[in-house]
């Protein structure tokens, strides 16, 4: 009973807190979007090219990382051996080894020289602490505290950054949904760590993520980084075709919506998502549906623990339709699930910090890294296979058949899924 009461606490707290967040944007996707088109023609990406702002660029080489065991030790060795400058935003920096590891790597950085520029959450970085920002402050790092709480701005508490970005030199990118907390650690091996994909990037699509890291830059300090050591000449790293866009609720409002709504609508095939959020709308339920009737295979493996059993209760309010039109679901067991990954026929990819929710669709800065290779496509689905031999099989029967009582907390929860 104290559960359920602090439950319908924080309810009416996030509900009074992100009443002001609806309306942060007078954009606002409506309507389904329909193709006659699929991933693999020139419509499609003429259209991605256009809608979501910066272009597709060719002659990129993107690398999937995996867990903490990967991510950290690349992102890390990419900061020791910077030279001119390293630009980081993220959502959570929390206190533990993974903030002494970073924070002691871009101390090192700022003192030889290098022009370090931080962005961390005010809310996912409040238990940091004071000694090690101060360490940071005092090396040389420019560090700016994202939004943080006051009280004439409470009705904006719920606008946070939920990037993951992190660059080098200009030429070396990172992003995926990995944040700078110990929960990270490890190789998905334990039930408390995240199973997490995060991507090391090279070639002219990192200019593009530099871009997206400067919009809230100029935001918070009103200060224009350029020039050579923040944007070199990109040469090609590699094959693959990319593009980098940002959202959030100023001008690039509905960009996260877009992408995935986009991207479904020329699905063909099959559809695979992997997320650790996955609280359609009444939109993407439609889109997914439609996708179902057209013959579409749709595979979703989501956390079989939620770290937030809000969000989790929010969850399983907007299966059933989704169920019952045939669409598989994987609850993932070995560990916390973080990923925020969607690959539509084999060829399409995209990849960041968006989860699949209205938060991130409507409320948060967030960044996704579109990739558009069968061969890139061919490497995450791979994994996803991997990761769905590790996931438990949502049976429709015991869905359906489950506690109404459950079923009643569930669709009362998802009454405020805009704001888990």
């Amino acid at each position: 009973m104290k559960r359920l009461g602090a439950s319908v606490v924080i309810l009416a707290w996030l509900w009074i807190g992100g009443f002001g967040c609806t309306s942060l944007s007078e954009k606002q996707i409506r309507h389904a979007i329909h193709t006659d088109y699929s991933v693999q023609e020139a419509e499609f990406r003429n259209s991605v090219n256009h809608l979501l702002g910066p272009p597709l660029v060719e002659g990129n080489n993107v690398v999937e990382l995996l867990n903490g065991d990967q991510i950290f030790p690349a992102m890390l060795e990419a900061i020791r051996g910077a030279r001119r400058s390293i630009t980081l935003e993220t959502f959570i920096l929390s206190a533990g080894t993974v903030s002494t590891q970073f924070v002691a790597a871009l101390s090192e950085r700022a003192q030889a020289g290098v022009k370090v520029h931080v962005i961390a959450d005010a809310l996912g970085s409040a238990d940091l602490g004071k000694a090690e920002v101060e360490r940071m402050v005092q090396a040389g790092v420019a560090y700016v505290r994202y939004n943080p709480t006051r009280w004439w701005r409470f009705f904006a508490v719920n606008h946070r950054t939920h990037r993951k970005l992190m660059v080098v030199d200009g030429e070396i990118g990172f992003t995926g949904g990995v944040c700078l907390s110990d929960e990270w650690l490890g190789n998905a091996d334990a039930p408390e760590r995240w199973r997490e994909t995060h991507l090391r990037v090279e070639g002219p699509v990192v200019a593009q993520m530099q871009a997206v890291f400067m919009d809230n830059w100029l935001q918070e300090r009103s200060e224009v980084l350029h020039g050579e050591d923040y944007f070199p000449e990109l040469k090609r790293a590699g094959s693959m075709t990319a593009q980098c866009f940002k959202s959030g609720p100023g001008d690039s409002a509905e960009s996260a919506r877009l992408s995935y709504l986009l991207a479904i609508g020329a699905a063909r095939k099959n559809i695979r998502l992997a997320h650790s959020y996955f609280v359609p709308s009444e939109l993407a339920i439609e889109a997914l549906l439609d996708a179902r009737r057209r013959g579409v295979k749709i595979e979703v493996i989501v956390p079989g623990a939620f770290d937030n059993k809000l969000v989790g209760s929010a969850s399983r309010s907007r299966w059933d339709q989704l169920v019952a039109a045939g669409v598989e679901f994987y609850e993932f067991q070995p560990s916390l699930y973080h990923c925020k990954i969607m690959i539509v026929d084999d060829l399409w990819a995209t990849v960041g910090s968006v989860n699949f929710d209205e938060r991130s669709f409507e409320i948060n800065d967030e960044a996704n890294l579109n990739v558009l290779d069968r061969e890139f496509a061919g490497k995450l689905i791979e994994t996803f296979e991997a990761d769905k031999n590790k996931s438990r099989r949502l049976n429709a029967g015991d869905f359906k058949r489950r506690n109404w009582l459950v079923k009643c907390w569930d669709h009362f929860v998802g009454l405020f899924r805009s704001q888990l």
